[in-house]
């Protein structure tokens, strides 16, 4: 075993598809997913921003740590807030909203890709 530190200003930038006003880095993951077996990214959301009703590829754990967004998911809508947190298995559908006039920022934490 060894610790690995991985810093904030050696994260990922990225755009990914069906996201507006969304800054995600990805403080862990990318080429050294399958080292770690896990991705770790953290997603601003600004006063407005949203990602689009997607099938999450992977089992996902969101936790808020900053600001209040919006899950939508088969039919359900709850608003959670700093360190509350939702996990979404593999294939479940959902939307995520930024309705606040304040930027929200999440932890997106899932198994990486094989």
């Amino acid at each position: 075993m060894s610790m690995q530190v991985h810093r904030l200003a050696d994260a990922e930038l990225f755009d990914p598809p069906g996201h507006r006003g969304v800054g995600p880095v990805r403080l862990l993951g990318g080429a050294d997913a399958p080292a770690t077996g896990v991705t770790v990214t953290l997603s601003h959301y600004l006063p407005g921003g949203e990602a689009d009703m997607a099938p999450q590829p992977a089992d996902t754990v969101y936790v808020i740590v900053a600001g209040a967004l919006t899950m939508i998911s088969e039919g359900v809508e709850e608003t959670l807030h700093p360190y509350d947190c939702v996990h979404f298995t593999a294939g479940t559908l959902r939307r995520v909203l930024n309705r606040t006039p304040l930027p929200a920022s999440m932890l997106v934490i899932r198994p990486a890709s094989t």
